[in-house]
């Protein structure tokens, strides 16, 4: 049985990855470095509506933004999509 820790840690992951958008977004993000406007450019959706999406994936810790200038730049968090794919391949 898994440990509770790694447990809730799998779950996050899941629930951060469980809307098609978010999958499309990391697929994106797995590419290239993105600005937020790349990122809303790339989809048929309202910049508020990408947003959300980034900070959800942000908040679980698959991507990560830094400044540049006034805009945000995103990429996937390597070590935390690696980690993830152990949790899934542990199942």
């Amino acid at each position: 049985m898994k440990p509770k820790a790694a447990t809730a840690e799998l779950s996050l992951l899941c629930k951060a990855l469980a809307h098609p958008v978010r999958v499309q977004i990391l697929h994106l993000l797995r590419e290239r470095r993105c600005l937020c406007g790349d990122v809303v450019n790339a989809l048929p959706l309202a910049q508020s509506t990408v947003s959300e999406h980034l900070k959800i994936l942000k908040d679980a810790g698959l991507i990560q933004d830094e400044a540049d200038g006034p805009r945000r730049a995103y990429c996937v968090n390597q070590r935390l999509l690696e980690r993830f794919k152990a949790l899934i391949a542990a199942l």
